[in-house]
């Protein structure tokens, strides 16, 4: 059976911050040990919009205070005799585990790359169009003509020096998106709209389509409200329509 086409919208800059950098991640950890300089090039690409990421704002105190925030609303499920307390006690434990090195590491994160004497030229030619072109960097375009297995060898340890973020990350965006039942909601026009209950901290919100769908999902709103424009892709030079049709699709309303 054909999956799904899942459209996010994050309700606030934190979830927002966090499906940039798991794009980031997915994307890097794709080009990861591929065989082609231009594949390694992509995979360096990756790495140094994750550091600009990392730039903005105290990164390590906001997902500080996920994992803490998530950590406490998942112990209060712990006196529900439904919940399975064994596995809800491994994911708080797991938390725990990955709030330790963000608590105690010490420095900027990813200082350990942004201080690197090989990529930190690459950093600061990366917002120049054409900017890593090997006339630039004769530096870079030596190690990109090195066999692949010694390119592997730097990919994986500047990889792995992200797992510190990529890790909780990745388990915090897990937890929300489980956080909701898909519900099937329908739509006569091509246009949906829903308010939300103002008490609930909603995070995310998932529109999931059939991949035969002839439309796409547009989602704009807050933690109030939010609206949903299922439109038709146009043919050439044309705009996108909405659909002028009856849909039938899923909503998640994630809140951890």
């Amino acid at each position: 059976m054909s999956k799904p086409i899942i459209y996010e919208h994050p309700l606030n800059e934190r979830i927002r911050t966090l499906l940039r950098l798991e794009h980031l991640f997915l994307q890097a950890r794709h080009f990861l040990g591929g065989q082609s300089s231009w594949e390694s090039r992509m995979l360096v690409a990756s790495l140094m919009e994750v550091l600009d990421i990392f730039s903005r704002g105290d990164l390590r105190t906001e997902l500080l205070k996920e994992l803490e925030r998530a950590a406490a609303n998942l112990e209060r499920l712990l006196e529900n005799p439904a919940v399975d307390g064994e596995r809800l006690g491994t994911v708080l434990r797991a938390l725990q585990g990955l709030a330790t090195p963000l608590r105690e590491g010490a420095g900027q994160l990813g200082q350990a790359l942004r201080e690197d004497e090989f990529l930190s030229p690459i950093r600061q030619r990366s917002n120049i169009p054409g900017g890593s072109c090997d006339f630039d960097l004769p530096l870079y375009h030596r190690w990109l003509s090195q066999p692949l297995e010694r390119r592997l060898e730097d990919e994986k340890a500047w990889f792995a020096s992200l797992d510190v973020v990529r890790q909780p990350v990745e388990l915090l965006l897990k937890l929300i998106r489980n956080s909701a039942e898909p519900v099937r909601c329908e739509t006569e026009d091509g246009l949906y709209q829903q308010s939300l209950e103002s008490g609930i901290p909603f995070q995310l919100l998932r529109i999931a389509l059939p991949p035969e769908s002839d439309c796409y999902a547009e989602i704009s709103g807050g933690k109030h409200r939010f609206t949903v424009r299922f439109l038709r892709p146009g043919g050439e030079g044309e705009r996108p329509r909405p659909i002028d049709h009856p849909l039938s699709f899923k909503l998640s309303t994630c809140s951890l």
